[in-house]
């Protein structure tokens, strides 16, 4: 039994359906964007990913960059809009900062609005769905089994490269993009992965007895629907991860994030010509939380105890 097929098909139906309706409106752009397109495209993209470090390498990275460059333009989107949200709730900052993100954000809906066109998403010589439909059904897919013992070693590699990035900055973070940033992002995959696995990757029920975890398991993550994994379905074999590291995992991804938007605040304001007040002082203090929380959660080795294994969908390896 082949799963890969379907999981890639699932997620584009999904997006062919918001480009078929984006087509019918005036800004076919923004209309993906406002009806959540960003979701199927991360988890095409993560399966691009996943699947490029399994087989077919050259096939997938090619297929992943489409799917890519639409999310990183939605991103662009949701960056800015967020920001002009935010600051037009805040008397702090000036009106006119907040309509320059605004206008920012309007550029970058017609950045999309060109790619989804140049890149034959849409308009009358749109092919671009097929042809990446056509690629995957000439792919070298794997047998279900087969598949999930490369995926675990899969992790297990990703793995022991993130520990070992974080163990470049052990001494503490000095840069907000390319350590901080870039971390939360390695991190980040590991996370959507199992959501666009559709149930090829399910957590243990049990609880762990390892007192260091239980700090992460806030009521915000273990409630969170992005940690509730897709059912087994017609999967007969499943990855599975120890649940409360997989929690652990979420929340260092969550709390960078929020350090993150911090950092972000900052630039996206002297973007438009807002200077901070307390640009050094602020960054540091954001690399020294970061720092704090990615020295204790790595040196506990949560990351390595994430991967149980594989088994049969009924719980048997």
């Amino acid at each position: 039994m082949k799963n890969g097929p379907a999981r890639f098909n699932l997620y584009l139906d999904r997006f062919e359906e918001l480009l078929i309706e984006s087509a019918k409106q005036p800004d076919p752009a923004l209309s993906l964007y406002q009806n959540g397109a960003r979701t199927p495209l991360f988890m095409l993209e993560g399966l691009a990913r996943l699947y490029s470090g399994l087989h077919n390498k050259k096939r997938f990275t090619r297929i992943g960059m489409h799917f890519k460059l639409l999310e990183d333009a939605l991103g662009a989107i949701d960056y800015y809009d967020g920001f002009a949200k935010q600051f037009a709730q805040d008397k702090t900052v000036p009106a006119a900062a907040t309509k320059a993100v605004q206008t920012k954000c309007s550029d970058k809906v017609k950045v999309l609005n060109n790619l989804l066109k140049k890149k034959n998403w849409l308009g009358t010589d749109a092919n671009r769905i097929s042809k990446i439909r056509s690629k995957l059904r000439g792919a070298d897919w794997m047998e279900d089994k087969a598949e999930l013992k490369a995926i675990e070693s899969l992790y297990g590699a990703s793995i022991i490269k993130i520990n070992a990035f974080a163990k470049t900055y052990a001494t503490g973070f000095t840069a907000l993009e390319t350590q901080v940033h870039e971390l939360r992002r390695k991190l980040r995959w590991l996370s959507i992965y199992p959501q666009a696995m559709q149930g090829g990757i399910q957590l243990t029920m049990d609880a762990s007895k390892d007192k260091n975890v239980a700090k992460y398991l806030t009521p915000d993550i273990v409630n969170s629907p992005f940690n509730k994994l897709p059912d087994t379905g017609a999967n007969r074999y499943m990855l599975v991860f120890a649940r409360d590291y997989f929690l652990a995992l979420s929340w260092i991804i969550s709390e960078l994030g929020k350090l993150k938007d911090q950092g972000l605040r900052t630039v996206v304001l002297n973007e438009v010509g807002v200077k901070a007040k307390t640009d050094a002082k602020g960054e540091a203090a954001i690399l020294k939380k970061a720092s704090a929380i990615t020295s204790t959660y790595f040196a506990e080795k949560n990351l390595d105890k994430l991967v149980v294994g594989v088994m049969k969908a009924n719980g048997n390896r």
